[in-house]
Parts: C-alpha cells; structure tokens; sequence
C-alpha cells in the first residue's frame, strides 16, 4: 500500500505509530530516589496499568519483614503495653484492672497488634486505592485534568517508597538491640521530634510525630508525581496533595485529644 501511495503521489503513506513502550519497573524505583521528575515523567508517558506492582510488593515485603523482626525483638505484648502507655486514660484503666483482666487485656490486644501488623500490605492496598481515587477524582472533576486511575495508584505507590527506609532502619537497630524497650509501632525510628519527646502531651505528640522527615519526603514525591501526570503546576498539587495530607494529620491529632 505504502509503495502505491508512493508511485502515485510521490509522498511516504504515513507510518502507524508506535506502542510506548512500557519503563522498567525496577528503573522506575530507583529513579524515584535519584531522580523522581524522569520517574513520573515516565509514569505519566506509559500506558501500562500495572506500574504500581513492584513497589507496592517492596513496601509489603519490607513491612512483613519488619513485623517478624518485631515479634522476635521486642515481642507483640510489648508493643501493645507501649502503645498503651501513650494513651493515659487507657492506661491507668489497664493498671487499676485485676491482674486476671490485665493478662486477658494483654493478650487480647497483643493478638489485634499482631494481626494488625500482617495485615498491614493488605491494608495499604485499600488505603493507596482509596487515596488514589481521591487524587483522580479530585484533579479530573475539579482541576479539569485528564488523569487515569492507575496511574494515580502509581504515584501513589511510588510516593510511599521512601517508607523502604523506615523499614530498613527499624529493622536494624531493633536487631542491634536498640529501643526495643519503649519501641512504638506508629513512630519506630527519630525522624521527627515526637519521638525524642515521649512524655509531652498526646496532641503535641502527635502533632510532631507527623512533621516527620521521611513523610514529608513522601509528601514532596506525591506532589510531584501528581503535577506531572495531570500537567498541572506545583502550586496546584501541593494544593491538593497537601490539603489532604493536612486533613490527615487534623484527624491524628483529633483522635489524640479524644484519647
């Protein structure tokens, strides 16, 4: 057909268009810490639905890995009795208790730690989709982009790679033997100033347990990765990124005073 178009015209028949090809999903994490614009460029550039894949099976990992250090370093029972300890109604409810309804409470909430803390990828993957949908809807109906869900769930999956190295750092001071006595589940590692203040007060604690170095990174990424796949500036991402992530800290901070 081409070589008709060619004898009669004298012009080239046009070419189909090539598929985009599909990045690597393993370039794609790495580039998310060294160079996260050409990493979300990329997102925003591939037509594969299932970008999301490999970072959300490494923060499952990490998170399972985490936990079984978890419950041979510090022990669930722990974990459940310095969680407890944050909260300063429940725990003098828990020290006036009989000692046969402290060792039911113990074990009881030791046995919700624990499965709550397997639970946690299954748990992230309804959080990122609900996130996700917010984010697409958000940008689409509101700010009048043209975004697909999958790849929200993808930036969003790619944001939450810097959580890898919380992971990383709890596992490895709670094996060299470090902080396993007063070790908080929620805030396992000094990367925010709530964590060096354990006896202030619960909403100031929480407030600053939320100004943490590693969420913020995360932060910066999800505005980022939103501004680039909706094409919109940054000023309008962090507009929505951020305000979300202030409802979030608002709600932590509200449960805190409740408590």
């Amino acid at each position: 057909m081409s070589e008709a178009v060619l004898a009669t015209t004298g012009v080239p028949a046009p070419s189909a268009p090539e598929a985009t090809k599909s990045p690597s999903q393993l370039s794609l994490v790495l580039d998310t810490f060294i160079a996260p614009t050409k990493a979300f460029k990329a997102i925003q550039s591939s037509s594969s639905a299932w970008l999301w894949l490999l970072p959300l099976v490494l923060i499952s990992g990490f998170i399972l890995v985490t936990g079984y250090v978890t419950s041979q370093q510090v022990g669930f029972d722990r974990c459940y009795e310095n969680k407890l300890a944050q909260s300063p109604k429940a725990e003098d409810a828990y020290n006036q208790a009989a000692p046969e309804q402290k060792a039911r409470q113990l074990a009881i909430g030791a046995t919700i730690t624990k499965s709550i803390t397997y639970s946690l990828p299954v748990l992230l993957v309804i959080t990122y989709a609900i996130y996700a949908l917010i984010l697409w809807g958000t940008f689409n109906f509101v700010l009048g982009s043209d975004t697909k869900f999958f790849q929200c769930f993808a930036v969003a999956c790619y944001a939450a790679l810097p959580f890898l190295v919380r992971s990383l750092v709890t596992s490895i001071t709670l094996l060299l033997g470090s902080n396993t006595e007063s070790f908080l589940q929620e805030n396992p590692v000094g990367t925010n100033l709530g964590y060096y203040l354990p006896d202030i007060s619960p909403v100031l604690r929480a407030l600053l347990s939320r100004l943490d170095l590693i969420e913020l990174w995360s932060l910066g990424l999800a505005i980022v990765g939103m501004a680039i796949i909706a094409k919109k500036s940054v000023a309008q991402s962090s507009f929505v990124v951020g305000g979300l992530w202030l409802l979030s800290v608002l709600l932590a901070v509200g449960g805190a005073a409740m408590s």
